[in-house]
């Protein structure tokens, strides 16, 4: 047995290629099952390895259907960023969902179930991977619907797990009008939270607001850091998940953090307040440097965030709480919506990577691997 599954490959030479190749599909070891992969995600960490650093604007395609393959230069500037990866053809697709068609003797609960997946290489027709790997989705829920039931479900959870056990009570989100923001919401709405939103436009406010968010500031206003410092006057948030990274944006929330902060305060201090503000940076959508005006005391913290290593930390017993919680609201607290759903060979369309790879706020799109082949 084999299927399709889509690579990237990095040359040495400064060369992108993806292709869609042929590959074997192990049978199940006792403990495993072979899943028939029927929706997977397109996610910003899934576009960061299939393209790299690679300039997408010049790439060149070619071939059809199955036979579809681009090529796109690496610049310069950025081949040493890739080079650990030169000559590896990589799997792309961090998560989805499909039917087990194969399981091992100890997996047998799982045959012929539909079970969200989280386990790398999903852009593929075929995963053969261990059962504690796939999350069993209520009945009547479909593989579309349980495809994004891992990356942005969990990081969102993450981030208010994180908070709590951080002594913070509120928090800020970036890019808040995405579907990992309107999840977000949905958990802070549902668990009592005070959330602040930063977008940035009047379309992605309404987004939130049709759906319940309090409060949402825009950072393209004049008004910005006025209505973003009101909000957190309000709150009294002191964490902040940064999506965008670049820029000044981290700078202002930390700002406008330490003048609430002061605001409260009863005797001056040239040091500013001593209440504690962290700012974490877990996207990239501006690959730019951070920029920093330290306006905002002493008491502050700006660092990187991921799930993986806080899944890590909360452990087993941790992760399996989470879990249940989202397959018990996967039509609810954590549905996805999706722009498109197209399959490997689309996927590797000129015109669907200039959708997709603009990575815009309120847009997904959804790979059904077995769909046209």
């Amino acid at each position: 047995m084999d299927g399709l599954q889509l690579r990237s490959l990095a040359t040495a030479e400064g060369e992108l290629q993806l292709s869609l190749v042929r590959v074997p599909v192990a049978e199940p070891g006792p403990d495993e099952v072979v899943v028939r992969v029927d929706a997977t995600p397109i996610n910003p960490s899934d576009i960061g390895l299939l393209f790299g650093a690679a300039d997408m604007s010049r790439a060149k395609f070619s071939g059809a259907g199955t036979d579809a393959k681009v090529v796109a230069p690496i610049p310069e500037a950025s081949r040493r960023a890739m080079a650990a990866r030169a000559g590896q053809s990589l799997p792309v697709g961090n998560e989805g969902a499909g039917e087990v068609i194969k399981a091992g003797a100890n997996a047998q609960n799982l045959l012929g179930k539909t079970v969200g997946i989280l386990g790398g290489a999903m852009y593929a027709q075929y995963r053969t991977l261990k059962a504690r790997d796939c999350l069993q989705l209520p009945a009547g829920t479909t593989a579309a619907e349980g495809a994004s039931c891992f990356v942005n479900p969990l990081t969102a959870l993450g981030m208010t797990e994180t908070m709590r056990r951080e002594g913070h009570t509120a928090l800020v989100h970036t890019a808040a009008a995405s579907n990992l923001g309107q999840m977000l919401n949905k958990i802070c709405l549902k668990d009592g939270i005070a959330l602040v939103n930063i977008v940035r436009s009047d379309a992605q406010s309404k987004i939130l607001r049709d759906i319940g968010a309090v409060h949402v500031v825009d950072s393209s206003k004049a008004s910005f850091m006025a209505d973003l410092i009101a909000a957190l006057t309000e709150t009294g948030a002191t964490i902040a998940f940064d999506a965008i990274g670049g820029g000044r944006l981290a700078g202002q929330i930390l700002t406008a953090m330490e003048v609430a902060a002061v605001a409260k305060m009863k005797e001056f201090s040239r040091y500013g307040s001593t209440t504690y503000k962290q700012v974490y940076i877990y996207g990239g959508l501006d690959t730019g440097p951070t920029e920093l005006n330290r306006a905002f005391g002493m008491a502050w913290g700006l660092g990187g965030w991921l799930l993986t290593p806080f899944l890590m930390k909360i452990g087993p017993a941790g992760i399996e709480a989470l879990r249940l919680r989202v397959a018990n609201e996967i039509k609810t607290t954590f549905a996805s919506h999706y722009t498109k759903t197209i399959s490997l060979a689309e996927a590797l369309g000129a015109d669907a990577i200039a959708a997709y790879n603009k990575k815009s706020t309120g847009e997904k799109y959804l790979i059904a691997p077995n769909r046209g082949v």
